[in-house]
């Protein structure tokens, strides 16, 4: 006689047998726990969030302590929070590229997409993973700073403030948290921490210097004028409600630098396209 054997794949189990295992069909649910468990299992995210916090608290409570309340009458109670984030966002895009790059650089990657072959749900999993977790911190922190210079500074010389000024703030933390999932889209495509940190640090810096040598050619200045305009220190400054030099705006009235909503569009169809491409790219590859 031969030992009955258990089947496998579309076949039915021998009359008779049950499983000691639950056999639970896989979904969402289940990424989302795995991505989270080696979010918090990691070293690099108690790093770069935590320098993120360092960052935005400590240089903004720097900042507070150096001002007046007479300073807040032209500048919202959060603005302090802004020196430490425009720094700070290095941290947040960094741990972006880590979270994928990682995998790839140690070989879990293939790990992974044996125990969940379907990829466009790790993925999604990673991306919605790491974008509520940096949106917490970053907000978290810039609401902290905030709350802090409203506690020391809300003097009769702050001027009138709104509850609008709290969300300018999310707005800032939810575009740096659009620069992390950019940064772990640029991840999923270059699948090498090094290079994708190096691509992200040149989109966040090289803006404003190659526009400013751009403006200098009378030929080129429409785009270093663009590339003036459009870049993520600016955008922060707008997002936040801060003051920009506009001694040089244009004859006919319009403003000189874009609209927060601008701002908004362009880094939600950017990263919107790399995020498109790391799905078609993550589906087309053996790992």
């Amino acid at each position: 006689m031969t030992a009955p054997t258990i089947a496998t794949g579309g076949e039915q189990s021998p009359p008779g047998y049950t499983s000691p295992l639950p056999a639970r069909r896989p979904h969402l649910g289940h990424a989302l726990a795995s991505e989270w468990t080696k979010l918090t299992s990691v070293r690099s995210t108690m790093w770069t969030l935590g320098a993120l916090v360092l960052l935005v608290v400590g240089i903004g409570g720097a900042v507070i302590l150096q001002t007046s309340s007479t300073d807040y009458e032209q500048m919202p109670f959060i603005a302090p929070a802004l020196f430490g984030l425009l720094v700070g966002q290095l941290a947040v895009m960094v741990l972006g590229v880590l979270t994928i790059s990682s995998e790839h650089g140690t070989g879990l990657i293939r790990t992974t997409f044996t125990a969940a072959p379907d990829r466009y749900r790790v993925l999604t999993a990673k991306y919605l993973v790491f974008a509520a977790t940096a949106f917490f911190v970053t907000a978290g922190s810039v609401c902290l700073v905030g709350l802090t210079a409203t506690i020391l500074h809300d003097g009769r010389g702050s001027g009138a403030h709104s509850s609008a000024e709290w969300a300018t703030g999310l707005l800032g933390s939810f575009y740096v948290t659009l620069l992390g999932v950019l940064a772990m889209a640029v991840g999923a495509l270059v699948r090498h921490s090094a290079g994708a940190i190096a691509v992200m640090l040149g989109v966040v810096t090289l803006p404003p210097v190659i526009g400013a040598v751009l403006s200098i050619w009378e030929a080129l200045a429409p785009v270093g004028r663009a590339l003036l305009q459009y870049n993520a220190p600016v955008a922060l400054i707008t997002l936040f409600g801060m003051p920009l030099d506009s001694t040089e705006a244009p004859a006919d009235g319009s403003p000189l630098y874009p609209t927060s909503l601008s701002h908004l569009v362009l880094i939600l169809l950017v990263t919107g396209a790399a995020v498109t491409a790391s799905y078609v790219v993550s589906g087309r590859r053996d790992v």
